[in-house]
């Protein structure tokens, strides 16, 4: 997706993964400051990589998690490009969110963004985790409302949107965060899960009449954000797009 974008740009680069065990993230990061332009933080680091950058953008001081960082003469600025990608693709999408109810599923960095982005933009945000105390952690920090295990039956009936950002599903047609008929009465659905492209939440969704999104135009918005971030021009979105559902079709062939 990001080199499809450098060949649109005209730009020389490559944009490659690196496995980086969390007992080895400092060290990466000392490498990134010497050689690099710049990098994208996936899990399990967009939060403990906080503590070796040199600076944080606002947004990413106000979430929490950084999932994109600049190396600026060996500087190294973190950025998160979730909220604003995930907003650009309910926007894309025609899926409401101003002064809506949203039910945030998981208390991960991904959570922070997502919650975060649309507290910003009015909504009304609650958030779900199986582990409370993260939960309540992350209430705490952006002001949201926590929504306990006996709770979560009627928040997710009556939200108006509900956002999947746990792993749950994650290369598993067959699992789902929530038990089977549990989903909004007439909100959307968005899972930010890519692959599958349809997941099992979705799925269910869909067969309710509900409007469902997928995670693939979040990836996509979000990586042409840190695209310009990185080079200073914006990326070709139809170009990144259509690489991303390429690799995707691969990664689905058995």
């Amino acid at each position: 997706m990001q080199e499809a974008a450098l060949r649109a740009a005209g730009l020389e680069g490559s944009y490659r993964a690196l496995e980086t065990p969390p007992p080895f993230l400092r060290a990466r990061l000392q490498e990134i400051r010497r050689d690099y332009a710049g990098v994208n933080v996936t899990i399990p680091h967009k939060e403990s990589v906080l503590a070796y950058l040199d600076e944080l953008s606002p947004e990413a001081r106000a979430i929490g998690a950084v999932n994109t960082i600049v190396c600026d003469r060996q500087r190294l600025i973190g950025y998160n490009t979730d909220a604003p990608g995930f907003i650009s693709s309910l926007d894309e999408a025609g899926i409401p969110y101003r002064n809506k109810k949203a039910l945030v599923l998981g208390a991960g960095g991904a959570a922070r963004a997502i919650a975060y982005a649309l507290k910003e933009e009015g909504a009304h945000v609650a958030v779900y985790n199986r582990t409370l105390e993260r939960a309540q952690a992350l209430c705490k920090a952006l002001g949201l409302h926590l929504v306990s295990a006996p709770l979560l039956d009627a928040a997710v009936h009556s939200c108006d949107l509900l956002i999947n950002t746990t792993s749950v599903g994650l290369q598993d047609p067959l699992s789902s965060p929530l038990p089977e008929g549990c989903l909004p009465r007439a909100g959307a659905v968005v899972d930010i899960i890519y692959n599958p492209p349809v997941t099992r939440l979705m799925l269910e969704a869909q067969r309710a009449g509900l409007p469902t999104l997928g995670g693939l135009p979040m990836l996509v918005w979000q990586g042409a954000l840190a695209f310009e971030l990185w080079t200073g021009v914006k990326a070709d979105l139809r170009v990144m797009y259509q690489a991303a559902q390429a690799r995707l079709a691969e990664a689905l062939q058995p």
